[in-house]
């Protein structure tokens, strides 16, 4: 019952991110070129309606994430979230007034079939989620140059380099924030909201979930989508389990044909997940190039 319930709950919270994902994209496509990283795209966003409705939703998406973590491991409920795309790929088409492709439709059922099967062989053993102090220094050491690099470089870039380098930093502090989730979770099971209050994991997350989805924003924002999408949505599960497994020592529990099966499961989901990505970034493009013009000439 438990494991039915955090696969429930990572699903539900695939469907806010996309739904998130798509509303927010929308809301920065009159955001001036050149202030992709910048107050002026804050400022611009908080005055609008749509952004703040996406942003709703995704926070939504962040709650049942956080539910499924409070019961289930990272190596599960983070490559469930990829499932996003299954839902953002037919709206983002919808709204560019266009159809699903036979290919996009292929690669989501074979999407499917990978979760569904990582679902049904995936048997994770409990992480140690105290007293790895010395593990997180290290990990915090390697992820935060990664970062700085990517934000630094990104905002002085343009075009395709721009989106890419940013959706890096975003893949990964969002991979970040699902283990501190994770962390968090765990201690309010335990010891409850008090004592959670007291914990610094708490501060630095919500400090990590507003720049990161500020630098998502930027990387909506500075176009290319087809790299930017599946860069992040790969990234961030990526960043999730590894994290998992080296810092708070969780395994998956594997045997027999698994230890063959599970590795293709795994392969199939990270290219659907990158095919389906370009996809549903095409998508958005061609709905960005239909509605600037209009707006621009609204101006």
């Amino acid at each position: 019952m438990a494991h039915g319930l955090v696969i429930l709950f990572a699903l539900l919270a695939a469907v806010c991110m996309a739904i998130g994902i798509v509303v927010r994209q929308r809301a920065t496509m009159d955001v001036p070129e050149d202030q992709g990283v910048s107050t002026t795209m804050v400022t611009t966003l908080l005055r609008k309606r749509l952004w703040w409705i996406g942003t709703g939703v995704a926070m939504a998406g962040y709650a049942c994430q956080a539910t499924a973590l409070s019961k289930g491991s990272l190596l599960v409920v983070q490559p469930l979230l990829v499932s996003s795309l299954l839902f953002a790929l037919p709206l983002s088409a919808r709204l560019a007034g266009r159809r699903v492709s036979p290919s996009e439709w292929v690669w989501a059922v074979a999407l499917t079939i990978a979760l569904a099967l990582f679902v049904l062989m995936a048997r994770p053993r409990p992480g140690l989620y105290r007293g790895q102090e010395l593990a997180w220094t290290v990990a915090i050491a390697v992820i935060a140059p990664i970062v700085v690099f990517c934000v630094v470089f990104g905002a002085r870039s343009t075009g395709r380099r721009r989106a890419v380098l940013i959706a890096i930093a975003v893949g990964v502090l969002f991979g970040l924030i699902a283990v501190l989730t994770k962390l968090v979770m765990f201690e309010l099971a335990e010891d409850g909201p008090a004592a959670v209050l007291k914990l610094p994991p708490v501060y630095l997350l919500a400090a990590l979930g507003v720049t990161a989805m500020l630098l998502q924003q930027s990387a909506f924002h500075a176009g290319a989508l087809q790299m930017s999408v599946p860069t992040m949505l790969v990234l961030e599960p990526v960043v999730a389990v590894t994290l998992g497994a080296l810092v708070l020592n969780e395994h998956l529990t594997v045997s027999g044909y698994q230890t063959v099966a599970l590795p293709i499961a795994i392969g199939a989901m990270a290219a659907a997940t990158i095919a389906l990505g370009r996809g549903e970034g095409a998508y958005e493009e061609q709905l960005e190039v239909a509605i600037r013009p209009t707006e621009s000439s609204d101006r």
